[in-house]
């Protein structure tokens, strides 16, 4: 950042909504330029994403059902970050969860905004390897219709490539990871 920049002042904050998961608010901000705007923006606890890998390379994404873009996107599993709780305990859940596999490996790859121009949500991406299949798995939450689906990386990449139907985490978390997956 250049030590010259001087950030935007908050003049208002006016919160719209306050759901179980994440809020909506208003703020009023004098830009350096002295031009006063109201933007918009999501406050959100964040998220976790594992990107598991099998002992023979391949990936475990999940397809589910996104209300709203109204079609089933293929992912890599995550979840939301609860309050006060670490990331790693967040992913380790959502592994067992999502999948029906559990990690006895794990690497922290690093965090990115997810949508800065209106969130100020951050994903923390995790490496998970060393996968076995539960048994018993936990029940997925009741609002989730969950399809496992086992892939190589390559495949992925070609339906990146190929416009398939990914969230923009599992894009850019799978970009991130790969060195990791490539390299082992």
């Amino acid at each position: 950042m250049s030590p010259n920049y001087e950030p935007p002042q908050v003049i208002r904050q006016r919160l719209y909504y306050q759901g179980r998961v994440f809020s909506f608010e208003v703020n009023k901000l004098r830009l350096p330029n002295q031009i006063e705007v109201e933007l918009e923006c999501i406050r959100h606890p964040g998220g976790a994403l594992a990107v598991p890998v099998t002992s023979d390379g391949q990936l475990v994404l999940v397809r589910q059902y996104r209300f709203a873009v109204a079609t089933r996107l293929l992912e890599f599993p995550a979840g939301t970050v609860e309050i006060e709780e670490d990331p790693a305990v967040t992913v380790k859940r959502e592994i067992q969860e999502e999948t029906g596999y559990r990690a006895h490996s794990w690497q922290y790859i690093g965090k990115f905004p997810l949508a800065p121009g209106y969130s100020d949500e951050y994903i923390h991406t995790f490496l998970a390897k060393d996968l076995e299949k539960l048994t018993n798995p936990p029940q997925q939450d009741e609002d989730e219709d969950i399809e496992v689906v086992i892939m190589s990386p390559e495949a992925l990449e070609k339906a990146i490539l190929e416009g398939e139907p990914i969230d923009s985490k599992s894009i850019t978390s799978f970009f991130l990871a790969r060195s990791f997956i490539f390299d082992s």
